[in-house]
């Protein structure tokens, strides 16, 4: 049997990246797997390419849509058991160069987002009476401030501030909450947000001397929603090759 075999798993975010490889983990660790994105088309493809899994669209921003998505899963599974929030947008600007709706945009995906999901994962299940595991993905930009990285940042520390409290709050419940703060893993995201940067360069800053792989970040999620880390909650989990050790 899998780490999740009968859970049921909500993976926001989950169309590429991070969140795909956690959903194809998951997956095969025997979970029903939710893949939640506003990329219909790729996250239709991802949850099509998969076991027991399926698509819904999910704008992290809309309270609205957060509850439609987890009451339906509610109601068709019975149960929700775990949820991996991922959405995420990165914008590089010096601080004295960011306009007030582009603070706005980042913190409505990175910040409000990751709130709704607690709240709306959370009420759900208290309601269900099985516990659960919550993870939210963070950054390493969250407890570090990179240049050019007002919003993002602000908002990654913002996440850490929720997640402890959360799990002070969830805890009688049974609900465990931590937070996963990667540095620099391959995907799309990092591509778009390091194109001005010397590849060579974050190389070599990091010790173990390479670039993180999504599907190393999906073993580290994978630990901390399964029972194998039943005593982990409000802890922030960095994993980023040493950088900012």
């Amino acid at each position: 049997m899998g780490q999740l075999e009968g859970k049921v798993a909500l993976v926001v975010g989950g169309a590429r990246g991070l969140g795909a490889a956690q959903a194809e983990l998951f997956s095969q660790e025997g979970a029903t797997v939710v893949v939640a994105d506003v990329l219909r088309e790729r996250g239709e493809a991802t949850a099509g390419g998969l076991k027991n899994a399926e698509f819904r669209f999910l704008d992290v921003t809309s309270e609205q849509n957060w509850n439609e998505v987890v009451d339906d899963i509610v109601a068709r599974h019975g149960r929700l058991d775990v949820m991996i929030e991922n959405a995420g947008i990165y914008q590089g600007r010096k601080l004295v160069n960011i306009a007030l709706h582009e603070w706005h945009q980042v913190v409505a995906v990175n910040q409000t987002g990751p709130f709704l999901g607690l709240q709306t994962a959370g009420r759900a299940m208290i309601r269900c009476g099985n516990g659960g595991s919550i993870v939210v993905l963070g950054s390493v930009a969250g407890l570090w401030g990179p240049w050019g990285g007002t919003s993002y940042s602000a908002s990654k520390w913002a996440i850490r501030g929720m997640c402890r409290v959360a799990a002070k709050e969830f805890g009688p419940h049974g609900i465990r909450v931590n937070s996963i703060h990667p540095g620099y893993i391959q995907t799309e995201l990092l591509d778009s947000s390091t194109k001005h940067l010397d590849r060579d360069e974050i190389i070599k800053a990091i010790p173990l001397g390479r670039i993180g792989d999504a599907c190393e970040v999906a073993a580290l999620a994978l630990f901390l929603a399964s029972d194998q880390s039943s005593y982990c909650t409000g802890q922030e989990f960095v994993i980023d090759g040493g950088l900012h050790g």
